[in-house]
């Protein structure tokens, strides 16, 4: 084992069990396959985070949805759409609650 990965595995012994929750998250994010079918890149959408082969930031649709629109809706106004892309955008913004809200917020009074 390596000197970084001994000094991670003391560290992750002294962390709560939140904390490594919340520490497997940011791995997860890392390794790319967390959340199929969702990326974010800084030059595309201000780096938030979008449904892959389009600019439709998760935001948008988790808002869209809060105002009354269905999931039928959704796919009637974006015809690039799936369900999949759907089920991809709720369970991204169910586990990054607070940055969904964040950019919520910031694209409400932009």
């Amino acid at each position: 084992m390596t000197k970084e990965l001994l000094e991670i595995q003391d560290l992750l012994g002294r962390l709560d069990a939140a904390e490594k929750a919340q520490v497997l998250q940011w791995v997860a994010r890392d390794l790319g396959d967390a959340y199929r079918g969702i990326e974010s890149a800084p030059d595309v959408c201000g780096g938030e985070a979008r449904l892959v082969r389009s600019r439709i930031p998760v935001w948008l649709l988790v808002q869209s949805r809060r105002l009354g629109a269905t999931e039928a809706d959704l796919l009637r106004a974006y015809p690039t759409l799936r369900a999949e892309d759907l089920a991809n955008a709720w369970s991204y913004a169910r586990s990054h609650r607070d940055e969904i809200e964040v950019d919520i917020r910031a694209n409400e009074s932009a």
